[in-house]
């Protein structure tokens, strides 16, 4: 029996790789080698399978991380440096992200979803900016380190998470 997660999961990887067109559910039931009828057990249909794929885009690639960093004594740099490192290890969610952006250009749904990450993103990186006491706007330093990811993101060739990597050091030592 294939679980609930399972199906989304098998979503998100349609997503990542082919695109929002090709998460259907015969794509779905082919992929995991099952009938529809396990797919009607989980989802009511369709629009049920997206909203239960964005909220698990949603819980993994945003509150997951959050979460991860929020726990702890850590100081606001050393919080921001373990989620750099955080984001940067995961280099499968590239592909995800830009498919997900791609979406919701098209799609109302999506789009609320996406902005709502966005600004659930930024906000918990402007609250680590202003903890920094760095002479810096720490509002605009939050949304010019977020441009810095969703930009690498979006050129073609993507950024290598190693030279991002240098890049959030080299932006970092502009607070020192």
């Amino acid at each position: 029996m294939v679980t609930r997660v399972e199906w989304v999961e098998a979503g998100v990887e349609l997503l990542a790789t082919e695109g929002a067109p090709a998460i259907t559910i015969e794509r779905l039931t082919g992929a995991l080698g099952m009938t529809k009828g396990s797919f009607y057990h989980h989802f009511a249909g369709a629009g049920g399978f997206k909203t239960a794929l964005l909220e698990y885009f949603e819980q993994q690639y945003t509150t997951r991380l959050i979460d991860a960093v929020q726990g702890g004594d850590a100081e606001p740099r050393a919080k921001l440096e373990h989620l750099f490192r955080l984001v940067l290890t995961d280099r499968d969610n590239v592909a995800l992200e830009i498919a997900v952006r791609a979406w919701a250009l098209q799609d109302a749904e999506v789009r609320a979803v996406q902005e709502r990450v966005d600004a659930t993103r930024t906000s918990y990186v402007r609250e680590l900016c202003r903890g920094l006491g760095a002479e810096i706007d720490p509002d605009r330093y939050a949304q010019l380190l977020y441009l810095i990811l969703i930009g690498a993101e979006q050129v073609l060739p993507t950024v290598d998470r190693d030279d991002l990597r240098e890049i959030y050091s080299l932006t970092l030592r502009l607070i020192d």
